[in-house]
């Protein structure tokens, strides 16, 4: 597993959680076992994270009963959700471009 600068994170996390929500409907967990399978995060900043998110309407929320202990409560990604989600995509390509072409030009590769 790679750590990752947390400053790094931060800016990426909420991307990461709409890309990973585009697919299917997800839980919290879910989600954080996901992303940590990628990179070290505390499980305990993706609920507030999806919590402000469903504030600004890019996701929806329902409840489904669950075997294994209380109803879990799924995220479903909204119209404005994927819209964010395709900007942010295209916003982090072209800045990743930037950031590899200047490491590109300061190292020599």
């Amino acid at each position: 597993m790679i750590i990752i600068n947390a400053q790094f994170k931060k800016g990426a996390l909420e991307m990461c959680v709409l890309v990973l929500s585009s697919k299917q409907d997800t839980y919290g967990y879910e989600l954080a076992h996901k992303i940590s399978e990628k990179f070290q995060i505390a499980e305990g900043t993706i609920y507030p994270l999806l919590r402000r998110m469903t504030l600004e309407a890019y996701f929806e929320t329902y409840l489904i009963e669950s075997s294994e202990g209380p109803p879990r409560k799924y995220y479903r990604l909204t119209a404005k959700g994927r819209i964010c989600m395709i900007e942010m995509i295209k916003e982090w390509r072209e800045f990743r471009s930037g950031v590899d072409s200047i490491i590109a030009e300061g190292v020599g590769e």
